[in-house]
């Protein structure tokens, strides 16, 4: 694809995705690499900058992950971030020892004052908050670099080799704890690599489009169509490249919530497409009667999942290639180095080895979540699809406590529903990073019409939060639960009391089962 690349360079750190996301949203396009990628290979991608990220390690062990001197000789910008700012300043003739005092070490938000003459700074405020995690210290800085901003304890925060285009900072410039740290990443894309900004997802949408149709021609493609934002972009995406050449399988287990099989199935129409819906809901229910351990529950429906596909698969005989929605954080978190467009036949995992096709086509493993959720924007898919919020695989069932029946499923919708309906009368659905209502395996008095009842209780579940890694448990408005309470309640049978969970992640996960 002809845009401008910049390479992250990952030498273990938690943020490299991070990272690689910033970067995508300054109209940038990214690769993340292993240290350990051959240089013939980086330099092949002809990078315009490269980012190497932080890391567990200390440089000056001889076990750490190191890089070879020939990079800095490309005349290429580097922008080294905590241990790769060390690992900057130790290749090229600087020291970087433990700090031999509490001052010398810095974790989490601290006070920085940034030199503005400085082309990573250039346009920001002359002081902010930056998010530190360093034990080691830069004793010397190599020759030819200048400190570029320092904290109260650290003179070095951030150093330069303007001449050579070479950055370092010893803070993460990529989470949002620190003060304006896209813009400073952006002040290295287009103020130092001389960015074009050439990533767009108008710009994917056409390329792969195109690279798509070459590589199928009048090939036949399979794919597996849960539902979700990826393999429903994925669908759109090939819809648009092959049209009818294109077989989409929409398993419908049951344990979607309300009207979702319907909305996925409206979503297709105005493609020319083969769509093939499979009501296997008595199916599931059956495999899943009794069980009430959560991975049970997660195993039958995946394994019952991919017996379905395989019958379908199986009537429409041998095709050319099977597609699936695999995103880029599936890539690097699997280590995989390649990252074109279209990939021959590798290990498909969970997919089913014995259906009959030649290769395997993953139009998104370039691209994160909030990249992917934009291109189904530009191919046309709905809102209410490229928006949707994670919802696991096996659907409500590991939302209900317990056994899996379909009065209880029926149940779970409805109040889910109302949940939802609720909250974005409101707007606050815009603000809930994710939320649900959970059928808890509790039963309770209640009175209702000066009768007695012994009924189930609803808990609705709401968090927000920047990556899911963590989690906050969100302070929705006590008017709205009392709302949604009283609906749920008065119009839902077999329920007759509402909990809000208020347990942050950790300890808790963010889905119940």
């Amino acid at each position: 694809m002809s845009h401008q690349t910049v390479i992250v360079l990952d030498f273990g750190g938690q943020y490299n995705q991070l990272i690689a996301r910033r970067v995508r949203e300054c109209s940038v396009y990214c690769e993340v690499k292993p240290y350990t990628t051959p240089l013939e290979q980086l330099k092949a991608m002809d990078p315009i900058g490269i980012i190497f990220t932080g890391g567990p390690n200390s440089v000056y062990l001889e076990t750490s992950p190191h890089v070879d001197p020939e990079i800095f000789t490309w005349g290429v910008p580097i922008l080294g971030i905590c241990y790769g700012c060390q690992l900057m300043a130790h290749t090229l003739g600087g020291q970087v020892t433990e700090a031999q005092e509490d001052s010398a070490r810095e974790y989490g938000k601290t006070v920085t004052y940034y030199d503005t003459g400085c082309k990573l700074f250039h346009g920001l405020p002359e002081q902010g908050v930056s998010w530190m995690s360093h034990g080691d210290y830069m004793a010397k800085v190599p020759e030819g670099f200048r400190l570029a901003a320092h904290s109260d304890a650290c003179p070095n925060v951030a150093i330069a080799d303007e001449a050579r285009g070479f950055y370092g900072v010893q803070y993460h410039p990529e989470v949002n704890h620190t003060q304006h740290g896209t813009d400073m990443i952006r002040n290295f894309l287009y103020e130092v690599c001389h960015a074009a900004g050439d990533w767009t997802m108008g710009d994917y949408k056409n390329t792969a489009i195109a690279q798509i149709r070459e590589k199928v021609g009048d090939g036949k493609v399979l794919l597996a169509l849960s539902g979700g934002v990826d393999s429903s972009v994925a669908a759109a995406l090939l819809a648009e490249a092959v049209g009818s050449q294109l077989t989409c399988v929409f398993v419908d287990h049951g344990l979607m919530r309300k009207n979702e099989g319907d909305e996925v199935e409206r979503a297709f129409a105005p493609w020319d497409i083969n769509f093939i819906r499979v009501d296997a809901e008595t199916r599931f229910l059956i495999k899943l009667a009794g069980v009430t351990e959560p991975e049970h529950k997660r195993k039958i429906i995946g394994e019952e999942f991919i017996r379905v596909f395989e019958e379908e698969a199986k009537k429409i005989g041998a095709v050319d290639y099977l597609a699936q929605g695999t995103i880029y954080p599936d890539v690097i978190e699997s280590g995989a180095g390649d990252a074109a467009v279209i990939k021959s036949h590798h290990n498909v995992g969970a997919l089913p080895d014995h259906v009959d096709f030649k290769e395997i086509i993953e139009p998104l493993r370039l691209l994160f979540k909030d990249e992917v959720r934009q291109l189904g924007r530009e191919l046309g898919l709905p809102e209410y699809l490229v928006s949707r919020q994670p919802f696991p695989g096996p659907g409500l069932a590991i939302r209900i406590i317990g056994d899996v029946t379909k009065a209880k499923a029926d149940m779970l919708r409805e109040a889910d529903a109302i949940f939802r309906e609720e909250a974005a009368l409101t707007g606050e659905d815009r603000r809930l990073s994710q939320f649900f209502a959970a059928l808890t395996n509790m039963r309770s008095v209640g009175v209702m019409g000066d009768g007695r009842t012994y009924d189930y209780a609803i808990a609705l579940r709401a968090v927000t939060t920047d990556d899911f890694m963590t989690a906050d448990w969100a302070r929705i408005p006590y008017e709205l639960l009392d709302r949604i309470s009283v609906r749920i309640v008065n119009e839902v049978p077999g329920v007759n009391r509402v909990l809000y969970d208020i347990t942050s992640k950790p300890p808790a996960t963010v889905e119940f089962e």
